[in-house]
């Protein structure tokens, strides 16, 4: 792989920054809009809606580890990784918009279907770009601290982008609807202005790898046993056992990844609850709680960051976790004392959420720098394709978890322009998914987290040791 960067370039942090803006808006969209999409404008049964949206991440699952091998075979034999960014920034603007283009009138499953399939090919587009985006921290900067720097610009932007996207996406549709269009033009046109802006952003962000570099430093091969230029050509299935092979194999990136996906699923249930919150218990739009959610994470970035450096990035997440299940658990009181006190606890929790999002992502390149000094380098992209899968997966299953409780206590779903009085038990089902699951499954994630071992001194003499160490010949293995 490409050797670190020395120093952390204020051009390099800009450009990965931005990027931020695609993937905090197509994470936050298909969470936030598809199910109530489905389930009150297409009239959708719940379960069916929650069907259509795993089965879509299920294939992320797939997908993504082969994605994160490719990318890795890629770099070892251009010395970059963009390739595959720009097809997903191609891509994902097409396939998001044909998600939302079904027509009105259709029968339920043909709808269901329908949304599965567009849904199903945005998604693959947007692998293609996340894959070898997260890869890129741990080839763009070396530091221990450097790294937790370019993931909090990033996650700065990521919130900003959170923030622009919930709340603007419910806005635009609203706006559509009040100038005399209907609900299925509002989404579609929702869907073609997150488009274009996702191309913007993804196009900008797969020069950062130019930017950092620029164009003397030559690129180290892979070795030949993980897809360097000379290793022959495998199928799908080698990389995604691959895949699976660097989980068993690196302690570390094993116990920071399955605390990161318990997370992304109780992140997944909450997101997907905002807006059935805001239209059955506030009856009010997303706007005003996705700004008490993500308005405080624009704050607190940068003290998450401050803490790290001063108590380390392990015991700083710990402390995210436990303000994250705390400030969700209270919000259980919803169903007997509805009102608007919820802002503060959601605050909170938006505080929180900021720490979660950043402190994992900054010690992810650490565990890839971790098993390089043990193993060689060369699977970054692999690493980075299976915690994409395992994040997709995570915040996936939130989703289904909710349209299951959704299903179960009885919600009535709608066609556009219906309205019905959803039944107490549909209310409970609301809040009980937007809090007290959310909160046992953070709880549960400490269980993992307690069982990541890196610490600075770790990362401080893993990269010594790569950067001591002398550069093997093309395609020779490391020792």
């Amino acid at each position: 792989m490409a050797p670190p960067t020395s120093a952390l370039g204020r051009g390099t942090v800009v450009r990965y920054a931005i990027g931020s803006v695609g993937t905090g808006g197509f994470g936050t969209l298909p969470g936030l809009v598809l199910l109530i999409y489905m389930t009150n404008t297409l009239g959708v049964n719940p379960a069916f809606a929650g069907a259509a949206f795993t089965v879509s991440k299920i294939w992320d699952v797939i997908i993504d580890p082969w994605i994160g091998a490719r990318s890795d075979r890629s770099l070892a034999r251009t010395g970059a990784r963009r390739t595959f960014m720009v097809l997903g920034a191609i891509g994902l603007p097409v396939f998001f918009v044909l998600t939302f283009t079904v027509p009105p009138g259709l029968p339920e499953l043909a709808s269901a279907a329908w949304v599965l399939i567009g849904f199903l090919l945005a998604a693959t587009a947007f692998s293609f770009f996340q894959v070898p985006y997260i890869a890129l921290p741990a080839e763009l900067v070396d530091g221990y601290d450097d790294r937790t720097r370019l993931i909090s610009a990033r996650v700065i932007v990521l919130a900003l982008a959170i923030l622009a996207f919930g709340g603007g996406a419910t806005e635009i549709v609203g706006l559509v609807t009040a100038s005399g269009g209907t609900e299925y033009l509002g989404y579609l046109v929702m869907a073609g202005v997150a488009g274009l802006i996702f191309a913007v952003a993804f196009l900008i962000a797969s020069t950062v790898e130019r930017s950092a570099r620029g164009t003397s430093e030559p690129v180290v091969p892979a070795p030949a046993s993980v897809d360097g230029p000379a290793a022959p050509k495998v199928g799908p299935g080698m990389h995604y056992r691959r895949g699976w092979s660097a989980v068993r194999s690196s302690a570390p990136y094993r116990a920071l990844l399955v605390t990161f996906v318990i997370q992304a699923l109780a992140i997944g249930l909450m997101l997907a609850g905002v807006a059935y919150v805001a239209a059955e218990i506030l009856g009010a739009g997303v706007l005003v709680l996705f700004l008490s959610l993500i308005a405080p994470a624009l704050l607190v970035t940068p003290l998450w960051a401050a803490l790290s450096r001063r108590i380390g990035k392990e015991r700083a997440l710990r402390i995210a976790t436990v303000v994250f299940a705390v400030a969700a658990l209270s919000l259980i009181l919803l169903i007997w004392f509805p009102g608007p006190w919820l802002y503060a606890p959601v605050a909170l929790a938006g505080a929180a959420y900021a720490g979660l999002q950043s402190l994992p992502l900054a010690m992810l390149p650490d565990t890839v720098a971790h098993d390089a000094a043990r193993n060689g380098p060369g699977r970054a992209g692999t690493f980075s394709g299976v915690w994409t899968a395992g994040e997709t997966a995570g915040l996936a299953f939130g989703g289904t978890i909710a349209s299951i409780v959704l299903a179960v206590t009885g919600f009535i779903p709608t066609v556009a322009g219906q309205s019905v009085t959803q039944p107490e038990s549909a209310i409970v089902g609301i809040i009980v998914s937007f809090s007290a699951i959310p909160a046992a499954l953070m709880f549960g994630s400490l269980l993992s987290l307690a069982r990541y071992p890196l610490r600075r001194s770790d990362i401080d003499e893993s990269t010594h040791r790569v950067a001591s160490e002398p550069a093997p010949p093309n395609g020779a293995p490391t020792a």
